[in-house]
C-alpha cells in the first residue's frame, strides 16, 4: 500500500496523479527517470490511443535501488557521489483556518488540514476527490498517508482497522468516498466492537464517479443504463443510520462550521466516529 509522510516540517512531495492526461502533462519533458524502492509510473487501465507507461517514451530509467533493497541509504549514497548540495528548507507554513460557508470538497479538504492531529494516520480513499485533500493537508500537523493505488476499490475502511490496531496510539482519518465504502461497511463494526480511535469522513455524492470517469477515458458515451448503474441515490444511502446500527457514533454535516465542530467532537472523544459529507 503507497504511503508517505506530509504536513508542517516535512517535504512537500505531490502524489502522481491517478487520471493519465494529468499524469502525462506532469511528467512533460523529463529525460531520465530514476527508481528508488518502487517500479515504474504505469497507468492502471489500457486507454485505448493512450500510454500505460506515463513518463515520456525517450526518457532513459534507472533502477537505483529495488523494492526488497534499502531505497534510503542507495539515495543517501547517490547524493554523496553526486556531491548533492544540502537539501531546501523544510515546509514551515503555517495550517490553514477552517473553510467556512457551504459544503464543498475544496473547503472540507482545508478544514481536515486544519484540525488535524499531530501524528494522525490519514486513510485516503477519497478516489475522484483525492486531490484536494492531498494539497489541503500540505501544511497541516505532521502525518502518515496511506492510499489506495488504483484498481481495487474497498480496502480504505479495512485499511484504517488494521491501522489502528497496529498504532492504537494514533488517532486514523478515513476520506472514504460513499460508494467504495459500501464495498465493505462491515468494517465500522469492527471498529465499534475493538474500541479503535477511527474517524470516517465519508464524501458523499451519490455515485460511482470513478467509474464514469473511466467510461469516457475508454471513449464510450454513457446512455441511460450505465447512468443508472453508476447512481447510488435510489434509495438514498443513510451512513449515520448504518454507522449507528453498527455500534458507532455518526453525525452528517451541512455547512463546514459544522464539518468543523464535528471534527473536534470527534477529536476529543475516544472510539470510532463518522461524519457524512453531502457533496454532490
Amino acid at each position: 500500500m503507497p504511503a508517505s509522510r506530509g504536513g508542517h516540517g516535512r517535504y512537500p512531495i505531490p502524489s502522481m496523479p491517478y487520471p493519465v492526461d494529468d499524469a502525462v502533462k506532469l511528467t512533460a519533458g523529463i529525460r531520465h527517470v530514476i527508481l528508488a524502492g518502487t517500479g515504474e509510473a504505469v497507468a492502471f487501465f489500457a486507454y485505448p490511443n493512450k500510454p500505460s507507461i506515463v513518463t515520456p517514451k525517450d526518457a532513459l530509467t534507472h533502477v537505483l535501488a529495488r523494492p526488497e533493497h534499502d531505497a534510503v541509504d542507495a539515495l543517501a549514497h547517490l547524493a554523496d557521489e553526486l556531491g548533492c548540495p544540502p537539501a531546501p528548507a523544510l515546509n514551515r507554513e503555517p495550517p490553514p483556518e477552517p473553510g467556512r460557508g457551504a459544503l464543498s470538497v475544496e473547503g472540507a479538504a482545508q478544514t481536515v488540514g486544519a484540525l488535524l492531529p499531530d501524528d494522525a494516520i490519514v486513510v485516503d480513499e477519497a478516489i475522484t476527490m483525492r486531490g484536494p485533500f492531498f494539497a489541503g493537508t500540505r501544511n497541516a500537523a505532521p502525518h502518515d498517508w496511506l492510499q489506495v493505488p488504483g484498481g481495487s476499490i474497498g480496502d480504505g475502511l479495512p485499511l484504517a482497522t488494521g491501522a489502528a490496531v497496529a498504532a492504537p496510539d494514533r488517532r486514523v482519518v478515513t476520506i472514504q468516498a460513499d460508494g467504495s465504502a459500501m464495498y465493505t461497511i462491515q468494517a465500522l463494526w469492527t471498529q465499534a466492537r475493538e474500541k479503535l480511535d477511527v474517524l470516517t469522513i465519508i464524501l458523499s455524492n451519490r455515485k460511482y464517479a470513478v467509474l464514469l470517469h473511466e467510461l469516457k477515458q475508454v471513449g464510450a458515451v454513457a446512455g441511460k443504463t450505465a447512468l443508472d448503474l453508476f447512481e447510488i441515490d435510489r434509495p438514498t444511502l443513510g451512513f449515520v443510520q448504518m454507522a449507528n446500527s453498527m455500534g458507532v457514533e455518526a453525525a452528517r454535516a451541512e455547512s463546514l462550521e459544522q464539518f468543523a465542530d464535528l471534527l473536534r467532537h470527534a477529536y476529543a472523544r475516544r472510539g470510532p466516529f463518522l461524519i457524512e459529507l453531502p457533496l454532490g
